[in-house]
């Protein structure tokens, strides 16, 4: 799943048209009414003033492959683009470190949306990284995985839309708040879970994925004591339909409540489970993984 920012100069009154045709959605930047930010206003707005642009006209095209409130990043993603786009139609030489740390202060800072910083990184580096945050900074250390393992894995997984999109925002701050306040639930729950990330990055680079699916599983159980809300009814029955029909284990992604569901299922399974969810008026998403992360080109006039 891509999101994609295309800026076409205009001859027009209007400093910046917008449109989302994903969406739906077209307003003018200067002329348009306040809204809550459907129609990617609110992401526009604060890239701009975090890039400092304030020139020609142009027509802005946004478009995401994945529906806001998904839980797979698509507003970090569409500001990762944009930002790239922007840097790269003004002549503004920005390396991986920079696009991903701008992104982070846009959304977090200017747009005031809680959450960490992993998004913005993935989506601006691509591929199999482990990752590692600290008061110094953001390291970025790419995976060599063995091409049968990465075949194995891309086999293994299943996406699965559960047919509820969520703002987890309130998810999020109920997360921040628990480490914060230091509640003895939530701050063992990342500890587990920060201790599963080092493991699971040498069962991934060993090729043990029985392992790593061990720790999706283990993962899970962790997150969901994080904060209430992170799981409801509806996903624990998908949980339990994904391991009844051959998933070993599985998580919501995203701050919880509703999104997309990861199963993780042997290959000579996932055709029973595909129909099973299906069957269950689930949506089962194609993916694939990308190596690159965050691309800009021009075409021709």
């Amino acid at each position: 799943m891509y999101s994609y920012a295309s800026l076409i100069p205009v001859d027009s009154p209007e400093r910046l048209i917008v449109e989302s045709p994903d969406l739906g959605t077209v307003f003018h930047l200067e002329s348009r009414n306040k809204t809550d930010g459907a129609d990617r206003s609110d992401i526009v707005e604060a890239v701009l003033a975090e890039c400092h642009i304030d020139e020609s006209s142009h027509r802005l095209v946004l478009h995401c492959d994945a529906p806001p409130g998904s839980g797979l990043g698509s507003s970090s993603a569409m500001i990762v683009a944009l930002t790239a786009a922007l840097a790269d139609n003004y002549g503004e030489v920005l390396g991986p470190y920079e696009i991903a740390q701008r992104a982070v202060v846009i959304e977090r800072e200017r747009m005031e949306i809680p959450g960490g910083l992993q998004d913005q990184f993935a989506a601006t580096f691509g591929g199999f990284n482990f990752m590692e945050f600290d008061g110094d900074g953001t390291l970025i250390h790419p995976l060599a995985l063995r091409p049968e393992t990465l075949n194995e894995l891309h086999a293994s997984l299943i996406l699965c839309f559960t047919g509820q999109t969520r703002l987890g925002g309130h998810i999020l701050k109920n997360q921040i708040a628990g480490f914060t306040e230091k509640r003895a639930a939530s701050v063992e729950a990342l500890g587990e879970i920060k201790a599963l990330a080092i493991e699971m990055r040498s069962a991934l680079l060993r090729g043990d994925l029985t392992r790593f699916a061990e720790g999706i599983a283990e993962g899970w159980e962790a997150k969901k004591r994080l904060a209430d809300g992170i799981t409801v009814d509806a996903l624990d029955r998908l949980y339990e339909l994904g391991c009844a029909h051959g998933a070993t284990a599985g998580k919501v992604l995203g701050a919880g409540g509703g999104g997309y569901f990861l199963f993780y299922c042997p290959v000579e399974k996932t055709a029973g489970l595909r129909e099973a969810l299906e069957s269950d008026g689930k949506r089962v998403v194609p993916f694939s993984f990308e190596k690159r992360g965050v691309q800009t080109w021009r075409v021709p006039n």
